[in-house]
């Protein structure tokens, strides 16, 4: 039986494809850092806003393809697939780890660990 925080992960992992970026802010605390590890932290929701809009506006469609879920208190990890539509036939299949802490009800960090060089090849 999944956790409360475990149903706002899948919750917010599956509001992706309506590519709607206030619906997606709203999941998070005002003091939220979203980390992409390879890159520098995004820390507050505006930084978190700045960063979405790179990569969601260009994708024709996207879609996180949830492969495994476990928790452990307000701790959640998943391991997924970041599919981007791109258009024009191009997709970018993306592996990723989610890290995730949940606060009351929203995501308070979130951290996904992935293959910069992989994504960067498929976006060629």
């Amino acid at each position: 039986m999944a956790t409360d925080a475990e149903k706002i992960v899948t919750e917010f992992c599956n509001a992706w494809p309506r590519k709607n970026v206030e619906e997606l802010l709203g999941f998070f605390t005002d003091d939220a850092v979203y980390h992409n590890i390879p890159l520098e932290p995004a820390k507050g929701k505006e930084a978190i806003k700045a960063v979405i809009n790179t990569f969601l506006p260009m994708a024709k469609s996207l879609h996180f393809k949830v492969l495994k879920t476990a928790g452990a208190g307000n701790v959640v990890f998943n391991e997924r697939i970041d599919v981007f539509d791109l258009g024009n036939g191009k997709t970018i299949s993306l592996p990723v780890a989610g890290v995730f802490e949940i606060t009351g009800s929203k995501i308070s960090a979130w951290r996904d660990y992935f293959d910069m060089a992989m994504y960067t090849r498929q976006m060629q």
